[in-house]
């Protein structure tokens, strides 16, 4: 049941050392010449496969991981078909969208890889309710699994306007973010959420300090995508709730932070420094995310910051990266699901600092847009940071596949809480 899991992780971490490859690709293409790359149609390849290649199939195994350790059955053995038919899709869109853009082959993948994502939802939503306990871990996961589904009602909206030939830019701007919002915040940070929990439930017992965090985060995932609109004219009442719901997960995160910091202590005994460090950096990056968020509630700054496309992408990639790839990242090493050797935990040092500078250029560039003024040499840098990231992913990968596991390096696994 390990092993499995191992297997797919390294298939996953395999795939994001390709994202960061591609990425290497269209950085150069930004600061030289490239000719033969078309960019849009890499970059469709590029942010398709990150999500299903790299995020969605960690933490699809991760999830059946839960599954199977929770109940004492092995589901990997059930769930082996939807993994192997996400992977095939994920690979699908990679190969057909850098060569034809969005075109006949490549809107089949993508389609065929949202009927699977709403095969595992409603195949794990199943299993869960055969687990009688944990229902504050299980209202994680199904609100993951319900963001999960309603994320495509993006693209299909988006598939509608180009049959009809009614694409106007501002539904099509809609139609995107709608996708994006309930991938990164609800399908992305609800899964991250429902293991972080079942990470630290032998230290934080207080099912109804955990009850409240995950209203405060529930009831706000839906109302938040309105922040992507407000540079639309919304009415009165639907701007004040969304002014509640950004506040209400600023408070339920914070409550959480409180929570954890009170139980430090004894979580120290088993959580390795190294790995307490990825956390914090990803606690760190999500705090970020959380007052960004809570900023954009004032209109003019929702439209200055979701007009400069460097702000966009910065925040995305401060999602994408700093968030949940360096809370996965996390979780495996303290869980010891993937291999920890020199290799690998040197190309994870080289893949933070890679995110921390390619991070801060992003910013920089567009708070420079902002002022009109342009940074000298930020496609170059941010060509090298792009080179860091795969260099770091290159190491961890090597890591796994040449090198045996170094027992000098320490890392606790999660026990199973007896609730």
């Amino acid at each position: 049941m390990r092993s499995q899991l191992q297997k797919w992780l390294q298939i996953s971490l395999f795939n994001l050392m390709l994202v960061a490859f591609i990425g290497v690709i269209l950085r150069y293409k930004i600061a030289y010449a490239l000719p033969w790359v078309d960019q849009k149609n890499l970059l469709h390849g590029h942010s398709h496969f990150a999500f299903a290649g790299w995020i969605s199939q960690a933490l699809m195994a991760l999830l059946v991981y839960y599954l199977s350790v929770t109940s004492g059955e092995n589901y990997f053995i059930k769930y082996r078909r939807i993994l192997y038919a996400n992977l095939i899709t994920a690979y699908g869109m990679l190969l057909s969208f850098p060569v034809q853009g969005y075109g006949l082959v490549s809107i089949l993948f993508s389609t065929i890889s949202v009927f699977v994502a709403y095969g595992f939802s409603i195949s794990y939503w199943r299993d869960l309710n055969k687990i009688s306990r944990r229902w504050f871990i299980h209202s994680w996961f199904k609100m993951a699994l319900l963001g999960n589904i309603f994320s495509s009602i993006g693209p299909f909206s988006l598939a509608y306007m180009m049959a009809s030939h009614h694409l106007h830019q501002k539904m099509y701007l809609a139609a995107v973010y709608f996708f994006l919002h309930f991938q990164y915040n609800v399908w992305f940070l609800f899964s991250c959420m429902g293991l972080l929990i079942w990470h630290l439930y032998s230290y934080l017992r207080s099912p109804g300090v955990l009850k409240k965090i995950f209203f405060y985060f529930a009831w706000a995932a839906a109302p938040t995508y309105f922040l992507s609109l407000l540079w639309w004219p919304v009415p009165g009442w639907l701007f004040i709730l969304v002014v509640l719901a950004t506040f209400s997960q600023l408070y339920g995160w914070i409550l959480l932070v409180k929570t954890i910091l009170q139980h430090t202590d004894a979580m120290k005994k088993i959580i390795p420094w190294f790995s307490g460090i990825l956390f914090l950096f990803s606690a760190i990056a999500f705090s970020v995310k959380l007052c960004l968020q809570t900023g954009s509630v004032i209109p003019s700054l929702s439209k200055l910051a979701f007009g400069f496309r460097p702000i966009v992408i910065g925040y995305l990639h401060l999602v994408l990266l700093g968030v949940i790839t360096m809370f996965i990242i996390a979780f495996t090493v303290s869980e010891k699901l993937i291999v920890l050797n020199r290799n690998s935990i040197t190309g994870i040092k080289i893949f933070v600092l890679g995110v921390f500078f390619n991070e801060g250029l992003l910013m920089t560039q567009g708070i420079s847009d902002l002022q009109n003024a342009g940074v000298p040499g930020i496609n170059r840098f941010l060509l090298l940071a792009a080179a860091i990231l795969f260099t770091g992913m290159f190491l961890i990968v090597s890591g796994q596949f040449l090198q045996k596991d170094d027992q000098n390096h320490n890392s606790s696994g999660i026990s199973e809480p007896a609730l």
